[in-house]
């Protein structure tokens, strides 16, 4: 198990960890499980396993194993509220404008993590699971989340995930990124090309929000993203980006 971070409460982070190792199975885990899986005794387990079950966070199954409990619905469509379902006409307009998929996405420590899509209507089209995580430095919207950071924060961060190459056009070196990401400042927009999957090209802007930080992409595949379209989609997506601004500070005055 990871240790808490300074001034965390450790009880708090053992039950989220149980939580998330939960969440990753995919389905459900026994006590055994949870125990080898996050390195704390079978007492401790059975105490925060039967708290959050006594809370709804978690619920027995027949067979004796562990899942997911009905309390974390709401709270995860309030979060999915906050962060992108909000968001979801602001994203259709661009889709139907530009004919190609359209996401929003997050920093969830250091990965990025996309909360919000709307898919291109082409059969041949681009789709990320809500949820899912991937390394920033390959994906335009996260070279925009990190040209939001400090040169040195940046390469913190990447000492820490490292810099795995998914194509041979992924930028691999740090002192690279670090060149393309003031240019993204300059800018105000970040490109990729085939850096996270070949025959895949993608555009992002900043969303100017000061509730959550967050970064509107459009995917296409490469044989239509001309630079007529991407500079259209920037213009575009823009706009859009202010406009779910705008949305995210009224849902937060509530």
């Amino acid at each position: 198990m990871a240790e808490p971070k300074s001034g965390g409460v450790q009880s708090v982070g053992r039950a989220l960890e149980i939580l998330e190792l939960i969440g990753a199975s995919g389905g459900s885990m026994a006590l055994v499980e949870l125990a080898e899986a996050s390195g704390l005794p079978m007492p401790t387990i059975h105490r925060l396993v039967r708290t959050l079950v006594g809370r709804s966070y978690l619920r027995q199954l027949p067979n004796r194993r562990y899942a997911l409990g009905a309390r974390l619905i709401p709270l995860g469509s309030t979060a999915l509220e906050v962060f992108g379902a909000g968001a979801a006409p602001h994203l259709r307009s661009v889709v139907d404008a530009l004919g190609e998929t359209v996401s929003l996405a997050t920093l969830d420590g250091d990965m990025l993590v996309y909360v919000g899509q709307v898919p291109s209507p082409h059969s041949m089209r681009m789709f990320t699971e809500l949820g899912r995580h991937v390394h920033p430095h390959c994906r335009a919207g996260g070279k925009v989340l990190l040209a939001g950071m400090g040169d040195e924060e940046v390469r913190e961060l990447l000492s820490r995930i490292g810099m795995p190459a998914r194509t041979p056009n992924t930028i691999t070196d740090p002192d690279a990124l670090i060149e393309q990401l003031a240019q993204v400042r300059d800018t105000g927009s970040a490109f990729e090309v085939e850096e996270m999957e070949i025959g895949v090209q993608c555009v992002a802007v900043p969303v100017p929000s000061d509730e959550v930080r967050l970064a509107l992409s459009m995917s296409a595949p490469s044989a239509r993203m001309s630079p007529e379209v991407s500079e259209r989609a920037v213009e575009l997506m823009r706009e859009t980006a202010i406009a779910v601004a705008k949305d995210l500070t009224r849902h937060a005055a509530r």
